[in-house]
């Protein structure tokens, strides 16, 4: 569609186009928390009204990260629809979603190619309810049985043989009732079961963790991290 190839879920949407990923389009659209509010926003858009089907969305583009976005920002090499960041991201969401993982139910997946590079947009249900585990932790102590579920979220994932790239407390999402969700999956895959890769994951976690109470704004210590591993320990019995 006009230079645009658009991957989305039939039953959550008639009719993509790439006017759903325009930003201009919404532009009075709320930004998500933790954004400044300029072109790397992420925006809470509303989707057309279906019946039965959930109407708040989320709306991203790519950006890069590190020395290299500040050159490129958001273009990315094109090497084949399928290994498009937003492509990939959908795929993966969607088959997490099927299998009962906490994770976003994925909506449309954009892609705009121009000659050797691209950019992307993703589109995901908002999840109702939700806020990062950082921006809990910062309102009070979580109990030992709070920090147990973050354990057992992770195990859950693990053992679908789902690696996060970049799981930290602002990824973990958690409800009033501390139910626990994990977002943005751009990088993420699955892979195969090996120890390795999962005590990556659960030291990339705490490196998160042990960075946001460093200023003794958040209560974690190694009580707090034991119950994440009893937690982890103890599977999806846990959670």
């Amino acid at each position: 569609a006009g230079g645009s190839v658009i991957l989305y879920d039939a039953s959550l949407l008639d009719h993509a186009t790439p006017a759903l990923f325009d930003r201009a389009a919404w532009a009075g659209a709320p930004v998500a928390p933790g954004y400044s509010g300029g072109r790397g926003a992420t925006l809470f858009i509303d989707g057309p009204a279906r019946a039965g089907a959930p109407r708040q969305w989320v709306l991203r583009h790519y950006h890069r990260g590190g020395v290299v976005g500040r050159l490129l920002d958001d273009q990315f090499l094109f090497l084949g629809l399928e290994r498009t960041r937003s492509f990939r991201e959908w795929r993966l969401l969607a088959w997490m979603a099927a299998r009962g993982l906490p994770v976003p139910r994925p909506v449309a997946a954009h892609v705009r190619r121009r000659g050797l590079t691209y950019t992307a947009d993703l589109v995901t249900v908002l999840i109702p309810g939700v806020e990062p585990l950082s921006t809990r932790l910062a309102r009070g102590p979580l109990p030992a049985t709070g920090w147990a579920r973050v354990g057992a979220c992770v195990r859950r994932f693990h053992d679908a043989g789902v690696w996060h790239a970049d799981l930290t407390a602002h990824n973990l999402q958690v409800t009033a009732a501390g139910e626990l969700w994990l977002l943005d999956f751009d990088r993420g895959r699955r892979r195969a079961d090996a120890p390795g890769w999962r005590q990556q994951n659960l030291a990339r976690l705490h490196r998160s963790f042990a960075k946001i109470s460093a200023d003794g704004g958040v209560a974690f210590g190694r009580d707090e991290w034991q119950a994440v591993e009893a937690g982890y320990r103890a599977g999806a019995s846990a959670a």
